[in-house]
């Protein structure tokens, strides 16, 4: 059997790690035969409740679980890391203007950076799920200028399955049935839910999506607002943020990153635009992505009509603008 690799989770003692953390154990993420040592990352007030969760990782009596470290302390959290889920962000409370959840997170995302710098492996595989993860993560590549820009993304993957479900809920057919829909651009409202390059498995074979739905205007109007407006229906419904839902993405994103995509299928990721489909350069924008041997690479050449074409330019000018709040931010 491989020889243990850390992995860090921060925000370890909430929801959504509470989650993520059998999937990992379980070798569902890093797969059946890779052995992991947990750094489970939080602020000193949850150092009791974290306590609570290191026993009953202890009591899953998993073989691939070697060893648990809960800490306070970013420089033992990350030592030798060679894969982090920062989950662990400010979250935006009533009231609160995106500059103030953005002022919030540069601190908490600045520490993470500089800690990952110092002390992670260079070839570490990061992954922001705190919101605004986009720019979370653009945040904490700056702060780790000796690892490569490309080991820093943002997830998108939650919006990918609520798409995914979605479209197979609308052709009623199981969900993996339906592969290669497209999460553009940022993890918020303005976000693009992209149908139009996806495919369904049918009985009579794969047919195009949009042609399976024959209803542009359900798949233009309804559908993208549905997904773009999913995380607050959650909030509204359950008083809570999605956990369970992007515990499971979170898992789904880096198993991809860590094992690969399959022939002719692609998944979506926030990654550092290198300025494919006309998308401004170094904002942490959703692509749709193939990956081989932990490295990804952004599909290229999709027909994009003129309607997603104003999608994207929303997006990413959203991103622009939070960019220019975070390094505002940075420059106090």
């Amino acid at each position: 059997m491989a020889e243990p690799i850390n992995v860090v989770v921060t925000g370890a003692a909430g929801q959504i790690a509470y989650s993520l953390l059998y999937q990992l154990a379980a070798g569902s993420v890093f797969g059946p035969e890779q052995p992991i040592n947990l750094r489970l990352l939080d602020i000193p007030p949850m150092m009791e409740v974290l306590q609570g969760v290191v026993m009953e990782l202890d009591d899953l009596a998993l073989n691939l679980l070697r060893e648990v470290t809960p800490t306070a302390d970013p420089a033992v959290a990350f030592k030798d890391a060679a894969a982090a889920f920062l989950v662990g962000a400010m979250p935006r409370k009533q009231g609160m203007e995106r500059k103030d959840l953005l002022s919030a997170n540069v601190k908490i995302f600045k520490v993470q950076g500089e800690a990952l710098d110092k002390f992670a492996r260079k070839d570490v595989k990061v992954l922001v799920v705190g919101n605004p993860a986009n720019t979370n993560a653009l945040i904490c590549s700056h702060y780790a200028p000796s690892i490569p820009k490309e080991n820093f993304t943002a997830m998108t993957r939650l919006d990918q399955n609520r798409a995914q479900a979605a479209l197979a809920a609308r052709l009623s057919v199981q969900v993996d049935r339906i592969q290669n829909v497209i999460i553009w651009g940022n993890h918020s409202s303005t976000q693009y839910p992209d149908a139009h390059h996806a495919l369904v498995h049918l009985p009579s074979g794969a047919k195009p999506v949009p042609e399976a739905v024959n209803d542009d205007a359900w798949l233009n109007g309804e559908f993208v607002e549905k997904i773009q407006k999913r995380g607050a229906a959650v909030i509204a419904a359950r008083k809570m943020s999605s956990a369970m839902s992007a515990a499971k993405a979170a898992g789904d994103h880096m198993r991809d990153w860590w094992i690969g995509t399959r022939p002719g299928k692609w998944v979506s990721m926030g990654v550092v635009s290198d300025g494919s489909y006309g998308i401004p350069k170094d904002i942490v924008f959703s692509f749709p992505v193939t990956i081989k041997d932990h490295q990804f690479k952004i599909v290229q050449d999709l027909p994009i009509n003129e309607f997603a074409k104003a999608k994207l330019n929303a997006t990413a000018k959203e991103l622009e603008e939070e960019r220019a709040e975070a390094n505002s931010v940075l420059e106090q």
